[in-house]
């Protein structure tokens, strides 16, 4: 495998030939004899639509450094591929980490398919994946959970196996896939030592996440949709911007590495790459914006809050995050700072428009309402979120009143802390009207800082119903026509392999009324 990251156009060129569902013709055959399974990072698939999904995996074989290969996939209605559907052929190139991107399409909406890929006489696990229904079908139920901040060191990812009990149609994976540091204070289980700065120590990293069994298991149980944080590249990177990054490094090459790495790992479609040399934003390299219908019931837009942003507001010189006071920090309000970009927002005001589904869903990675860190007069607000972009978030409200979509719920995660409340007209006037609600999620792993002051953050923020530190775990979000029920499900000891899990808490949304409540 090549370590330098692929120019844009390359990259782009291979996505989109090894994407292809089809039969290679005999002349691109090319099968090494493999020794091995070379399926030990498991399947996943995600990007859905309702008529295709793609389906990933990644081989992994000493016989296959620098060597192309033939993968083999199936897609059938049943475990035991009596009722094949859909197979076909596709290349497992070097360039690309042995990395295989089928975008399978031909298929029926909302339905379940049974997906499998072999390699010379050896065959992956068997996964499962669906379709999205119709845009304008009706549908009855949806079960998401939603999920974030896996850091490998914290903990065993044990979560990830309650969640598939919990049975989920799909899972919304809101960013902090990989961490890039070294080491970690008091691990559970180490890495292998190094900052990952290269193409090859991203695909080391990920390499690793893979691996884990609860994770494979999560991700052949079910499409993922995903976007992405900061840790996927540097901590606090924003946009061209560096945060954390050491003294002397070339930034452009190692944000290059982690976004050919992320692209390589995770079931995206090839227009990613497509949409980000079209130019929607200077510099984009992954366009990760997107839109999901989920027929009548919901429309989930995917928002990207790292890849456009403006830098962080007031950081002292060498970092990336800090706290600011509103009060001193002159740049904090000024209009031309963004978190989204000015291409992602027009889009996202165009989405909100469309109407058409009776919840509008807005999973992104961070957390949305303000939360004041100053208990009494003035200010104290951290920077690497929506707080340190008021004028950001200012237009996101403006066009949620505008646009007056159904029913918005905002999904998030960042902060390793389960934080429950209502989106604000206007979060400096607690009397000013609700919007929606917000779900911001703890994470899989990821230590939270100083949890047991949470309830001292609650307080100076009203808005906000519910907050929770201690423990981590994941979000389970039930929609049906009439109401929204989500459940905060809390792993007992993520140090343990075999920790259980319970339900920390349970909240619910009525339909045409935008108020969360305990339950």
């Amino acid at each position: 495998m090549s370590g330098v990251p692929l120019p844009r156009r390359e990259l782009l060129r291979l996505a989109l030939a090894t994407a292809a569902a089809g039969w290679l013709p005999r002349s691109a055959w090319s099968q090494p004899r493999i020794a091995d399974n070379p399926f030990t990072l498991g399947v996943a698939s995600g990007s859905p639509d309702a008529d295709s999904v793609v389906l990933w995996t990644r081989l992994l074989a000493r016989e296959l450094a620098g060597a192309r290969a033939t993968v083999r996939w199936e897609v059938a209605e049943d475990e035991g591929f009596a009722r094949i559907v859909q197979q076909g052929q596709a290349e497992a190139l070097p360039e690309l980490a042995h990395a295989v991107h089928v975008e399978a399409g031909g298929l029926r909406p909302d339905r379940s398919y049974c997906y499998r890929f072999m390699a010379g006489p050896w065959a992956s696990t068997v996964g499962r994946t669906r379709t999205l229904p119709a845009a304008g079908a009706p549908l009855q139920r949806l079960r998401l959970a939603y999920a974030s901040c896996q850091r490998w060191e914290h903990g065993w990812f044990s979560a990830y196996r309650h969640m598939r009990a919990d049975a989920p149609d799909y899972v919304l994976f809101l960013g902090d896939y990989i961490y890039e540091y070294a080491r970690s204070a008091r691990p559970v289980r180490m890495t292998d030592g190094v900052t990952t700065v290269t193409l090859d120590q991203y695909r080391a990293r990920y390499a690793l996440h893979k691996g884990d069994l609860d994770l494979q298991a999560m991700h052949a149980a079910c499409p993922w949709l995903f976007t992405w944080d900061d840790h996927e590249v540097q901590n606090d990177y924003a946009g061209g911007f560096s945060g954390q990054n050491p003294p002397g490094m070339d930034f452009p090459a190692r944000r290059a590495a982690a976004y050919q790495a992320y692209y390589e790992h995770m079931p995206l479609r090839a227009s990613v790459l497509v949409r980000a040399l079209q130019g929607l934003e200077q510099g984009a390299e992954l366009r990760l914006h997107s839109s999901q219908r989920f027929g009548r019931l919901a429309q989930l837009c995917l928002l990207d809050t790292r890849q456009y942003r403006a830098p962080q507001a007031c950081s002292p010189p060498g970092r990336g995050s800090a706290t600011l006071d509103p009060e001193t920090c002159t740049s904090w309000d000024d209009p031309q700072r963004t978190l989204l970009g000015s291409a992602q927002e027009r889009w996202l005001a165009e989405r909100l428009a469309e109407g058409g589904a009776t919840w509008t869903l807005l999973g992104q990675s961070t957390l949305f309402g303000q939360r004041d860190f100053r208990p009494g007069p003035g200010r104290m607000l951290w920077n690497d979120g929506w707080d340190g972009y008021r004028a950001a978030r200012r237009r996101l409200l403006d066009a949620l009143q505008q646009q007056r979509p159904a029913n918005p719920v905002l999904f998030g995660g960042d902060v390793h802390e389960n934080w429950v409340g209502h989106v604000k007209a206007d979060y400096d006037r607690p009397e000013s009207a609700a919007l929606g609600v917000e779900f911001c999620g703890t994470s899989i792993t990821a230590r939270s800082f100083e949890p047991e002051r949470v309830a001292e953050r609650l307080a100076p923020n009203p808005h906000f119903i519910h907050a929770d530190a201690m423990q981590r775990g994941y979000g389970l979000a039930d929609f049906t026509p009439g109401r929204l029920q989500v459940q905060l499900r809390l792993v007992d000891d993520v140090t343990r392999r075999d920790s259980r899990i319970a339900t920390g808490a349970t909240f619910n949304v009525e339909a045409g009324r935008p108020v969360v409540e305990r339950m």
